[in-house]
């Protein structure tokens, strides 16, 4: 499969574009700055571009089977978010490929409320997060209205962090994942297979899904 990956520099990123190397696919890595592609594995397509350029996606990704969208803007800048997003949908529409979005926990339910969220929920989140949060809320309501493109969309637990990898994990859907110790959290090494396994798979075409532990 030929699969590309914006933000491909970052912490999701990077290990997406490692899990999807070790399973054969060919990659192009997307970063935002030259500076970047040193960084990337050798047999990786490394190339610069950016996410809320719609000129720069659609010729990205011609020729792809699949956009992977793993972009996170930089503290201030959450609002970014939304718009690269779009562009990303909006280019995916244009080239007629899927596109696999990796937004935030934000939007899931909280178990065993009626109607609180992640978002919503009082003293869930730490002051210091709300603002990507909000902006990953706000992702999710544009990905699921959008009509022209074939997309999933990916929400990690409450806590995602560097780990190992371990090949484990459980799917969800609208509720976020505990485990049997009452922790919602994930290794970004194990989330990543998940999201390579739904960009082989198509399980969730037009669905949101979480994975956690």
């Amino acid at each position: 499969m030929r699969i590309i990956i914006f933000g491909a520099a970052g912490d999701i990123g990077s290990r997406v574009v490692k899990e999807a190397l070790n399973r054969g696919h060919e990659v192009t890595a997307v970063v935002r700055r030259a500076s970047q592609l040193a960084s990337l594995p050798e047999k990786a397509k490394g190339v610069v571009g950016h996410a809320d350029q719609l000129n720069d996606v659609i010729n990205l990704t011609a020729h792809h089977d699949l956009i992977i969208s793993a972009v996170r803007p930089p503290q201030g800048s959450e609002s970014e978010l939304v718009v690269a997003t779009q562009t990303i949908l909006e280019g995916a529409a244009n080239n007629n490929i899927r596109s696999l979005i990796v937004g935030g926990a934000a939007s899931l339910k909280i178990p065993g409320s009626d109607h609180l969220t992640v978002l919503t929920a009082p003293d869930f989140l730490p002051e210091s997060v709300v603002p990507i949060a909000q902006a990953c809320n706000e992702q999710h309501k544009m990905v699921i209205s959008h009509k022209t493109s074939q997309w999933s969309y990916a929400c990690p637990p409450a806590l995602i962090r560097p780990g190992t990898r371990t090949g484990q994990y459980r799917l969800g859907s609208d509720e976020l994942l505990y485990d049997e110790e009452g922790n919602s959290h994930i290794s970004m090494e194990d989330f990543s297979i998940a999201l390579i396994d739904e960009a082989e798979q198509a399980k969730h075409t037009n669905q949101r899904f979480t994975a956690a532990y």
